[in-house]
């Protein structure tokens, strides 16, 4: 059977930053940040299964971080020996994966939110966080089970942008989200049970910002609280009044971090 493959964009010269966008998106949303750093990086933004110029995934089995880390190899070297990551949300919980497997690869690692719930089972899945996230998880995949996708993609950005997020979207935005519905419902099981332990990323001493939204849910800030508690190498950056999707949102004080990130 033919290896799946991640479509990417690569723009600009110098030392290799490779980013990896939020759920229900695609390489597309580093555009800004692309043109911040082409003068003096090669930014390399992969599609994940399922977005962009990326296949979708149709095997008839559970999504797991791995097989996006798998889907993503032309991306690794394409990228060279060593190179920066970021990444956001979804993608970011996907680098933080790769980065403990492959640390000498990462130069530096910049992530904002990444939602590895999984940390929050293993903590303690009774907790506000934990019940809140997990309602989501239902109900949204409970809509893509019946065939409602746009009441999925509500539900959905609801949670993550804020009340009323979904209706203030435009009607084309709000349809492309709608079709990405089921590979959510896919990625629900891969950022819950990935099996790597809170403790084992005690061993990531590389140099990682790890930004978080003032206004962000509860679910991302408790998942930043548990792994910046064993991070041996972070400096947590708290952005006021911007929420979970903040690269997308706001991504002039989002880059100007990250870019901070990667100067550092």
């Amino acid at each position: 059977m033919e290896t799946a493959s991640a479509a990417f964009r690569s723009t600009g010269s110098g030392p290799s930053v490779v980013c990896l966008h939020s759920s229900a998106s695609s390489s597309g949303q580093w555009r800004a940040l692309t043109e911040r750093l082409a003068a003096s990086r090669r930014v390399i933004a992969a599609d994940l299964y399922g977005y962009g110029q990326s296949p979708a995934w149709s095997h008839d089995r559970p999504l797991t971080i791995a097989d996006e880390i798998r889907l993503l190899a032309p991306v690794w070297q394409e990228a060279g020996d060593r190179f920066d990551l970021v990444g956001h949300s979804y993608g970011a919980a996907i680098a933080l994966i790769f980065a403990l497997a492959h640390p000498e690869r990462i130069r530096s690692l910049t992530l904002y939110e990444p939602v590895l719930i999984a940390a929050i089972m293993q903590d303690d899945p009774t907790q506000p966080a934990g019940l809140e996230i997990s309602r989501i998880r239902d109900t949204t995949s409970e809509a893509v089970e019946r065939g409602d996708l746009a009441g999925a993609g509500a539900l959905f950005v609801d949670y993550w942008m804020g009340a009323g997020s979904w209706a203030a979207t435009p009607d084309k935005r709000r349809q492309l989200i709608a079709t990405t519905m089921a590979k959510v419902r896919a990625e629900w099981h891969a950022i819950f049970t990935e099996p790597t332990s809170i403790a084992a990323f005690g061993r990531l001493a590389i140099p990682t910002r790890y930004l978080v939204g003032g206004a962000s849910p509860s679910a991302p800030r408790r998942v930043a609280e548990l792994l910046s508690a064993v991070l041996p190498a972070v400096r947590v950056v708290e952005l006021p009044g911007i929420g979970h999707m903040g690269p997308v949102t706001h991504p002039d004080p989002v880059n100007a971090e990250i870019q901070a990130s990667l100067e550092a």
